[in-house]
């Protein structure tokens, strides 16, 4: 079942960035399509974490959570740079992972990557190894909110 729908997302994928509705060209996309799955179930890359459907809806909220904490990131690390004085304080801070399985561990150190002000140095042993450009971000992220709201699937877990 996953195999067959990765099958449909690529398609709809390659329709979406081609626009093509030709009769042919659809035909050659399908072609392409399947090939792809071909190869990567005979090089088995597709399993339990290759698409995480159960995942799905959380994930979509996720991504929301994500994008304002980004702005606000952002206007923090603004705020820091335009403010006379030592508005800077790195820290480099070690948290547990806090997730199950290895996708939901390397969405969660990706995430923190991609909020401005905080960069994730290592992930290793279940630990995040974090470099914060201010003591505040630290901590935030030493409570736990971000973990708690990163959507885990325990059934994938390794």
């Amino acid at each position: 079942m996953r195999t067959i729908i990765t099958a449909v997302l690529i398609f709809a994928f390659w329709l979406l960035l081609s626009g093509h509705t030709e009769p042919l060209l659809i035909v050659l996309g399908v072609i392409s399509s399947l090939l792809t799955i071909f190869l990567a179930s005979r090089m088995k890359v597709i399993d339990g974490e290759s698409y995480p459907i159960e995942m799905l809806p959380r994930l979509f909220k996720y991504y929301f959570f994500l994008a304002k904490e980004i702005v606000l990131a952002n206007l923090d690390v603004i705020k820091r740079i335009l403010k006379p004085g030592k508005s800077i304080s790195p820290k480099v801070i070690r948290l547990p992972a806090k997730k199950h399985s290895d996708l939901s561990k390397v969405i969660y150190a990706n995430s923190i990557t991609l909020t401005p002000g905080t960069v994730t140095m290592d992930l290793a042993n279940n630990e995040l190894q974090i470099h914060a450009l201010a003591e505040e971000a630290a901590d935030d992220l030493a409570m736990g909110r971000m973990a708690d709201t990163i959507p885990d699937d325990e059934k994938s877990a390794s």
